[in-house]
């Protein structure tokens, strides 16, 4: 059997991200009344498509992280096709409730539920675990350098800082197709290998994702906009800035180092580093959703495995 129909699966999820993970990118302009939702959703889905593409031309070591991180043998169309299903599935449902879950994470967790149903020897823990290392990273280098610009930057004119939010948010939806852009290509890297037998990335490969998530961003992503810019924390111009400056610096090391990252995870920390205090229920939530991400993806695709191997 052709591994060429689980690319239709593919293109849902890279559909999926660009409208619940790419609105990430656009939330606090939108929330701050500096673009409106359709001209910030255009913007975003323009520099995604430029990082994706960009991106591709210069270096693939995430995608070659993600397609390392199992060896699915015999039953890798069962298992590629449980994982994708699963990272759908749970980013539709966080879409419903509006929280903004990574789906990044939920891909990898979805590879590692897949690989754990046929399986322990089927992971390897070398890449999983510079995987986890990224999470990690997006999720402090975000706070911790949306804090630092807060406290560094200057009390100028609101008007300044608007502008720079728009720019802000270009840069964080550049890097975000640049990220998750990467990931993307290493799962397609791992279905082409089924026919091709190795690592390959044909010419059409990179601008096929590049449109996929670019049409997924202009759908759009509200719910999670205003979760983020709206209901989390209460950003000022000024710390609207921050923000995005943080998200953007911590997005771009991560990447020049190597690491698959969260920009659910760098913006959302970033916002939290540069805003005020929180509102407690909204970061709880939030909170919630990214300890059961992994969990949840992993054992749904391994639960989709152990089905379609019986049927």
């Amino acid at each position: 059997m052709s591994a060429y129909p689980i690319l239709f699966l593919l293109a849902a999820v890279i559909l999926v991200n660009g409208w619940t993970d790419a609105p990430n990118a656009i939330a606090a302009p939108v929330a701050a009344g500096v673009l409106p939702f359709p001209l910030a959703a255009a913007l975003a889905a323009v520099c995604n498509l430029l990082g994706v593409v960009c991106t591709a031309r210069v270096s693939d070591a995430v995608a070659r992280t993600l397609y390392s991180i199992a060896d699915f043998g015999p039953q890798a169309l069962t298992a590629l096709s449980a994982a994708l299903s699963a990272t759908v599935l749970w980013a539709v449902f966080a879409w419903r409730f509006g929280v903004p879950t990574s789906e990044s994470h939920a891909l990898v967790a979805g590879l590692t539920g897949s690989a754990l149903a046929l399986g322990t020897e089927r992971l390897h823990l070398a890449p999983l675990a510079w995987v986890g290392l990224g999470l990690i990273l997006s999720l402090a280098l975000g706070f911790l350098l949306g804090r630092l610009f807060r406290a560094r930057l200057p009390h100028c004119r609101e008007a300044l800082y608007r502008r720079g939010q728009i720019l802000g948010a270009a840069l964080t939806a550049f890097l975000h197709g640049a990220q998750d852009g990467q990931k993307f290509l290493g799962v397609m890297a791992l279905i082409l290998a089924l026919d091709c037998g190795g690592y390959s990335l044909p010419h059409w490969a990179s601008r096929a994702c590049a449109l996929l998530m670019a049409l997924g961003t202009l759908i759009g992503g509200r719910r999670i906009i205003d979760t983020v810019g709206r209901k989390l924390v209460t950003l000022d111009p000024r710390a609207g800035f921050a923000a995005e400056a943080g998200c953007a610096a911590a997005l771009a090391l991560c990447t020049l180092w190597g690491f698959p990252v969260s920009t659910t995870h760098a913006k959302t920390a970033a916002i939290l580093g540069a805003g005020a205090a929180p509102d407690g229920k909204v970061a709880g939530s939030l909170g919630l959703a990214w300890l059961l991400t992994f969990p949840a993806c992993g054992f749904l695709a391994f639960f989709l495995v152990k089905c379609l191997l019986l049927w």
